[in-house]
């Protein structure tokens, strides 16, 4: 004490310093993006960024260490109601999530089709072409208000999980086996030759899956940590495919 470098004010400074990078981003040039945001949406309805660089940079692990040491000092300001019932161990089923979570303008457009009272032939297409890239099923006169609220709870925290599934099955790619890989690609796409292209989707359900004849594969979005990725495709890829049953 009375050395000018320390203190409540110094201490304050520090800590709403912090803050601000939170919320306003860090002088940091991850994937070309210039400014590094950890947050992105509308005022009051800002949701984590979905950049596959800030998931592999770790700085949500580091904004979590910052937001705990100022616990009891200035608090981050903005975040969507849903993700603090989210950080706080709700459910994510049970948040409550409007329009303005959406981050992505042009999915944000697509569910704003589900508050009109009637939808043109072309419209429905556009909304069901959505609903089931999601494997979510295409809209109807009775599931009108429910795919409303389960495409708005996607479009919020499905971005978030994709970063994490892909990040996993590009661990599980350049650490496996050359056979262990040639018996991925069969099970993704039929046969041991690579095309031209290949598609992965992040679906519901247990095990991965695939859709040969598309090139498609189907990565379960409930997995937290990569043992548990790891251990379900190779179960899957070793126990089912073209030959297997």
């Amino acid at each position: 004490m009375g050395d000018v470098a320390i203190g409540e004010g110094v201490m304050r400074y520090l800590m709403t310093t912090i803050i601000s990078k939170l919320q306003f981003g860090f002088s940091l040039d991850l994937g070309g993006m210039g400014r590094t945001l950890l947050f992105e949406g509308e005022p009051d309805h800002l949701v984590p960024a979905a950049s596959e660089a800030l998931i592999e940079s770790n700085l949500f692990r580091v904004a979590g260490r910052m937001l705990a040491h100022t616990f009891d000092g200035p608090h981050i300001t903005g975040l969507s109601p849903a993700v603090i019932h989210v950080q706080f161990n709700g459910d994510p089923e049970m948040a409550t999530v409007v329009t303005e979570d959406c981050p992505d303008l042009h999915i944000k457009s697509i569910i704003e089709l589900l508050e009109h009272e009637e939808l043109t032939l072309e419209q429905k297409d556009t909304v069901s072409d959505l609903s089931m890239s999601w494997d979510l099923p295409a809209v109807t006169k009775s599931n009108w208000r429910w795919l409303h609220n389960k495409l708005l709870l996607h479009a919020m925290l499905l971005e978030k999980i994709t970063c994490r599934i892909t990040g996993f099955l590009r661990m599980f790619i350049e650490t496996a086996s050359s056979g262990t890989l040639a018996q991925l690609l069969t099970f993704w796409v039929g046969w041991e030759m690579l095309p031209p292209e290949l598609s992965v989707e992040i679906s519901g359900g247990t095990l991965p899956t695939s859709s040969t004849c598309f090139e498609t594969l189907k990565l379960p979005a409930h997995f937290k940590i990569y043992m548990d990725f790891e251990k379900a495709l190779f179960s899957a890829i070793k126990s089912t495919g073209f030959g297997l049953v």
